[in-house]
This record gives C-alpha cells, sequence and structure tokens, in this order.
C-alpha cells in the first residue's frame, strides 16, 4: 500500500488537491440529501406496492428506513475519517481492495447512467400529459439542458437540485396537511369514510400476509436509490464536517415524515383496495378527494423527481469516472477539468451515452423505460454493500491503531452494518423469487465478468492501478 502527500484546505480537509471547488453550501446540501430519498419510486411505485401489502407497506417503508440509516451512518463515520470526492469506492479501495474499488466505481458510474436514461425517459413520457411532442425530443431537451448546468459549476448543479427537492417536499407535506384536514375537518368527497380505521378495516393490516410485505421489499429499497447521493457530494462541500453529518443525521424523520408519514395519511383517506399498479397513489388520492387538478400536480411532481434524478446522474457520472481516472483504473483523460472544478471529459462521456436513452425513444417510444431500468436496482444496491464492507474493514483498521478514529461514529457498529449486509442480501433473495425483478440478476454476473476481464487487462499493462494510493 502506497501513500502520496495530499493537499489540505483552511478546513483541514482532503480534496482540494484533487482540484474541485467547494461550491456547495448547507442548504444545498440538506436538500439534496433530502431528495435523494424522495424519487418517482414514492410518487409512482408506491402504488404497485400498495396493491401488493396493502397497509403494512407502511412497516416496509420503516424496516427499510431503518436499514438506510445504518448504511448512511455508516458512510457518514467513513466521510468524517476522510472526505473525498470518490465516496464509497475510494473507501472499497481503501479497505477492501483496489479491485473491490474498480467494481464499485465503475458500477456506480453505470448505475447512473442507466437511471440517467430511465429518468430522462419518464421524463420525456410525463411531458406528453400536457404537450403532443415527440418523446425523443423532449429527452434530448433535458439532457442537453442539464448536461449544460452540470459543466457550468458545481454550484449550478446544487441550486438546481435544491428547487428540484423543494418541489417534492412540497407536494408531500402538501398531501400530508390535505388528508390531515379530511382526517379532522370531513371535507372533501372522501370526508364521510376517512378514517384510521382503513388500516387494518380492509382485510386487516397484513392483507396479502407477510409473504406480501417481504415482496415489496425490492420495491421499497428502490424507491431509496440514490439517499447515497450526499458521500459523493464530500469533496466540493463548503465545510463536510459539520455539513454531512447534519445532512446524514436527518434521515429518520426525512423517512417518517415523507415515506411513513405520507403513507399512513393516504391509507386513512382512501382504501388500500383502490390503488392500482401503475397508478400513482397520490393520483388515486386526489380522485378519491374530488380534487381534479391531483393529476396535473402529480405530473408536475413526478417530471420534476425524474430531472432531479438525471440532474444528479450528471453530477455523480463524471465524478466517478474521474475518481477512478485519478487511480489509474480509467482513462486518464477523464482528470481534466473546467476552470470551474467540472469533470469536462467524464461528464460529456457520460451524457453522450445518456443520449442513447433519446435514440431509445426515438425507435421505439413505448417500451423504453423496460429496456433500460432491469439494471438500475442491482448496481445501486452495491454501492450499499461496499459501504457498509468498508466501513466494518475500517473499524478493524482503527482497532489495529492502522487509522485515526472518526470524528462520527456510527452508533451500534459493526453490528448496525451486519445487519444492514443481511437484510440487502434478503432483498435479493427476493428479487430473485419475484419473476419480474429476476432479470435484474440475470445482468449482474454479466457485468461482473466485464468488469474482471477488464481489470486483468488494466492490472497486466498499469501494475499501479492495483495498489492503493491515497489522495
Amino acid at each position: 500500500m502506497t501513500s502520496v502527500k495530499v493537499e489540505t484546505d483552511h478546513h483541514g480537509d482532503e480534496a482540494v488537491g484533487e482540484g474541485y471547488h467547494r461550491g456547495l453550501g448547507a442548504r444545498q446540501i440538506q436538500m439534496i440529501a433530502i431528495g435523494g430519498a424522495i424519487g418517482t419510486g414514492l410518487f409512482l411505485g408506491a402504488g404497485k406496492a400498495i396493491s401488493k401489502a396493502g397497509p403494512s407497506l407502511i412497516l416496509a417503508y420503516a424496516l427499510a428506513g431503518l436499514v438506510i440509516f445504518f448504511i448512511m451512518r455508516a458512510l457518514g463515520e467513513l466521510l468524517m475519517y476522510r472526505p473525498v470526492s470518490g465516496s464509497f469506492a475510494e473507501y472499497a479501495r481503501e479497505f477492501v481492495g483496489p479491485f473491490a474499488g474498480f467494481v464499485t466505481g465503475w458500477t456506480y458510474w453505470l448505475f447512473w447512467v442507466v437511471t440517467g436514461i430511465t429518468e430522462v425517459t419518464a421524463a420525456a413520457t410525463y411531458m406528453t400529459y400536457w404537450w403532443n411532442i415527440p418523446q425523443w425530443v423532449s429527452a434530448l431537451v433535458f439532457t442537453v439542458i442539464l448536461y449544460g448546468a452540470n459543466l457550468i459549476s458545481v454550484k449550478l448543479f446544487g441550486e438546481l437540485e435544491f428547487w428540484f427537492s423543494m418541489v417534492k417536499v412540497t407536494a408531500i407535506v402538501g398531501m400530508i396537511l390535505i388528508c390531515a384536514g379530511i382526517l379532522t375537518i370531513g371535507f372533501s368527497d372522501a370526508g364521510d369514510t376517512a378514517s384510521m380505521s382503513l388500516l387494518w378495516s380492509e382485510g386487516g393490516f397484513f392483507p396479502k400476509g407477510v409473504g406480501g410485505t417481504l415482496m415489496t421489499l425490492q420495491i421499497v429499497m428502490f424507491a431509496f436509490l440514490a439517499v447515497e447521493l450526499v458521500g459523493v457530494t464530500a469533496g466540493e462541500s463548503k465545510d463536510p464536517k459539520v455539513t454531512l453529518p447534519k445532512a446524514i443525521n436527518t434521515v429518520p424523520w426525512r423517512i417518517a415524515v415523507f415515506y411513513v408519514g405520507a403513507l399512513i395519511m393516504i391509507l386513512s383517506v382512501v382504501p388500500w383496495t383502490h390503488f392500482k399498479p401503475g397508478v400513482s397513489p397520490f393520483v388515486a388520492a386526489f380522485e378519491q378527494m374530488g380534487l381534479g387538478v391531483g393529476a396535473a400536480i402529480v405530473n408536475f411532481v413526478v417530471l420534476t423527481a425524474a430531472l432531479s434524478s438525471c440532474n444528479s446522474g450528471m453530477y455523480s457520472t463524471g465524478r466517478m469516472l474521474r475518481d477512478l481516472a485519478l487511480n489509474g483504473q480509467g482513462p486518464k483523460v477523464f482528470t481534466r477539468l473546467t476552470k470551474s472544478g467540472a469533470p469536462l471529459i467524464g461528464l460529456t462521456f457520460s451524457a453522450a451515452l445518456m443520449l442513447v436513452g433519446v435514440w431509445i425513444n426515438y425507435v421505439a417510444p413505448g417500451k423504453a423505460f423496460e429496456y433500460v431500468v432491469s439494471f438500475a436496482t442491482i448496481s445501486g444496491m452495491w454501492a450499499w454493500i461496499m459501504i457498509l464492507i468498508s466501513q466494518i474493514r475500517y473499524r478493524a483498521a482503527v482497532r489495529r491503531g492502522e487509522a485515526p478514529e472518526s470524528e462520527f461514529k456510527a452508533p451500534g457498529a459493526p453490528f448496525t452494518s451486519w445487519f444492514a449486509l443481511l437484510f440487502i442480501g434478503m432483498v435479493i433473495v427476493m428479487m430473485g423469487i419475484d419473476e419480474g425483478a429476476r432479470v435484474s440478476l440475470y445482468c449482474a454476473p454479466l457485468w461482473a465478468l466485464l468488469l474482471g476481464v477488464s481489470y486483468l487487462v488494466l492490472k497486466s499493462r498499469n501494475p499501479e492501478s492495483a495498489s492503493f494510493k491515497r489522495r
């Protein structure tokens, strides 16, 4: 294991030597953290999950939310030990091995490319609600605009993400308040039937049995993908030692309010039997209330959520490619930065691949979403697995006196990290049982084989890529 001299800034932490600018303030970091936990999985995917599990979906979100908190606290401990832009790929490289860092970096990059294609496809679909615009045109325009914004500066990325997240938060809080008003005052068409008893009176709290609840865990975990994005911002946060712990510690109340709270209120106003796959629970709730504008409001919110995810994809892919290049595990050309600190080549390369989504929208607009979504869940969860394993290995290194202790220790670790790993393993097993989700697991071995061969070729040409260099 080798090391190199690392430059430090006036905050006393690393990443200035990486060439990035600290353009993300506390306000933006908080909203990136909040927005990362709220996506189309809640606004759209929850409809399918409710139909499969009934009110017990609330329990599934609560349990998965606890696991997400364990993951984020493990990441927080690593971030306070060494806040770098490579984040979990860098930690995997240091504590698990160079190959683990190579796999994590490229897999997380692919995850966001695939997610970017998925979300820009979804955003183009949502545009047809108002205007008869070809999907590929909308997809192209969105991709170009978000690429340009990320290229200008990290501050502009942060500002866009702040307002995207604000729309999502406002929509959920608004829905909770409306439902609370119906339950207490009884206004709207749903006022006569709304009651907390709907959580157990329509076939019980577990109408599809415990098995039905367990089978929704993959949908639930998909909804939380991207919550770890806050870790990638470490190298560009103005004061990471302060802002990142605060953002991570908000995870419990974010999940409690935006997922558990929102579902409790909606299912207390609308019986779970009224929800169907493919129909947003928010739209169904608005219809039950007799509010005709609900569909238009939700369409705008999910459009915002999709653009937010694509924006995050643009941001993270460039950083991951540059991290790989700095460690000799990717082409050196990806290390190039603009004057504003944006990874020019990595961002451009990733955006160009996302334009494949535009082409898919052109040749097969009806099936575009299905073509690119299958790999997202398993590749996203790989990052969580590496975060947990790296944190466990880091704790072991601290006990041996080989690494300094973090200022932000994860409570209950490493036991909480082992619990989270077992939970993720159970979710993967459930994916294998579910015929619709099984295709994700078919893709994983092929991707692993490609990465394995690529790493052997890389190692033979550049032996330094197989050693860890502290940046």
